[in-house]
């Protein structure tokens, strides 16, 4: 009985802390978001010293854009590896586009798209989208359209404006998916509806090319579509509050 009361009693340690670390993120990110950079660095601190993955990415981006404290690509660069180290899916897509861009650290286009992929593998939208972009141009990996529409495709889905763009193009151009203009113009228009005003020239081009019928149905396709993508980012947004 004593070894399990002791077991349990650990447990209770073991979330007590999570939950006053995931409380001390929150307040940083507060502070952070409201302009009092020297409160957030208060916060974010302890959870850098924990090695909290978190904490680190949003202590590096404070380094790398220079809030509250001098700018220092390095130091951001050192903490987002310890983040990333740690599969944190933002940590990743950031010390990606470090390794693509090679100003901090030596361009390396094989890791960049590694870290990439990483960050995709876990949801992260804008990484999907870059993951695609790499595909697409053969960009630290074989060129491979079937799998640059896939990636396209799962960002789209979390309502990724380029997304919906890039994977539009695809389908007008039969790249990697079954070419279909009615395709191309559902999401042109939805990308359009999210503000991408490359999508608006591109679903007038579409249009011409469909007959009345057709683009009534997909007009149709591309509300229910909308609403939905707007409804599942609405319920992402409040999850993430709680």
């Amino acid at each position: 009985m004593k070894k399990i009361l002791s077991i349990i009693s650990f447990c209770t340690i073991a979330i007590t802390t999570h939950v006053s670390v995931a409380a001390d993120l929150k307040q940083g990110m507060y502070e952070l978001n409201r302009g009092q950079f020297k409160a957030a660095i208060t916060e974010f601190t302890p959870l850098v010293e924990e090695g909290y993955a978190p904490g680190q990415y949003q202590m590096a981006m404070m380094h790398l854009n220079g809030w509250g404290m001098k700018k220092d690509p390095k130091k951001a660069f050192e903490l987002l590896t310890l983040a990333a180290d740690q599969n944190y899916p933002d940590a990743q897509f950031e010390l990606a586009l470090m390794y693509s861009e090679g100003d901090v650290t030596a361009k390396n286009e094989a890791k960049a798209f590694e870290l990439t992929k990483a960050a995709a593998n876990k949801g992260l939208a804008s990484a999907q989208f870059n993951l695609g972009v790499m595909y697409a141009n053969g960009t630290g990996t074989y060129k491979d359209f079937k799998n640059a529409a896939r990636s396209y495709e799962k960002a789209a889905k979390q309502n990724y404006a380029l997304a919906q763009f890039n994977l539009a193009l695809l389908y007008a151009e039969g790249l990697g998916v079954n070419k279909s203009i009615e395709e191309s113009y559902i999401w042109n228009i939805i990308s359009s509806r999210n503000g991408y005003t490359p999508a608006e020239t591109s679903r007038v081009l579409d249009e011409r090319n469909l007959g009345n019928t057709q683009i009534e149905k997909a007009r149709e396709k591309a509300e229910i579509l909308y609403q939905n993508l707007i409804a599942q980012a609405e319920m992402k947004a409040k999850n993430a509050n709680k």
